[in-house]
């Protein structure tokens, strides 16, 4: 079953043409319906070729969105930062309009501190004697590594301050050498 099959049947045949994705098979032909139980029952041979077939589906997938944001920045961006420098801002939410389409133009921030500085302005604020709670958050946190290296005597002064919490599990499959 080609990918175009999957759950993108309503797409046009050009838009498959001179896609290497568009010979990529994923086996079984109704992956998309099968229970979990279904799956977990096939042979490891089929496993491994799902995992593999998906693997590129999404290495492709995210080369498509890139290509197409790429597309989307030439053809709203300027537009969008326009808009929102006409409302006094560089950066936030705006609309826009093209034919019969609405498009939500988003520029976010992303504000980075200088940790070095905020430590001497917290520092400052403590030797007045006031709190920090009214001027920013601090979070402690410790390198695993770090920890790690330390002798039981100096991890036990913060075992209480730590927890473990399991994340979820990965699986990667490969053929045997023997089986290949």
């Amino acid at each position: 079953m080609s990918v175009k099959s999957l759950a993108i049947q309503h797409l046009p045949e050009w838009f498959f043409e001179d896609i290497e994705m568009s010979n990529l098979t994923i086996y079984p032909q109704n992956l998309a319906q099968m229970s979990v139980a279904e799956l977990a029952s096939l042979p490891s041979e089929q496993k491994h070729e799902i995992a593999m077939n998906l693997k590129e589906a999404m290495v492709w997938l995210k080369q498509q969105q890139a290509k197409f944001s790429a597309a989307l920045e030439q053809t709203y961006g300027s537009q969008g930062r326009e808009a929102l420098r006409e409302s006094g801002r560089d950066f936030g939410t705006t609309h826009l309009e093209d034919e019969t389409v609405r498009i939500k133009f988003t520029v976010g921030k992303k504000v980075i501190w200088d940790q070095k500085k905020l430590s001497q302005i917290a520092q400052r604020i403590l030797d007045s004697g006031e709190s920090l709670n009214g001027y920013m958050e601090v979070h402690y946190t410790i390198s695993e590594s770090i920890y790690q290296s330390w002798n039981t005597a100096k991890r036990t002064q913060f075992d209480e301050a730590r927890t473990l919490t399991p994340e979820t599990a990965k699986f990667e499959l490969t053929l045997r050498e023997d089986t290949k």
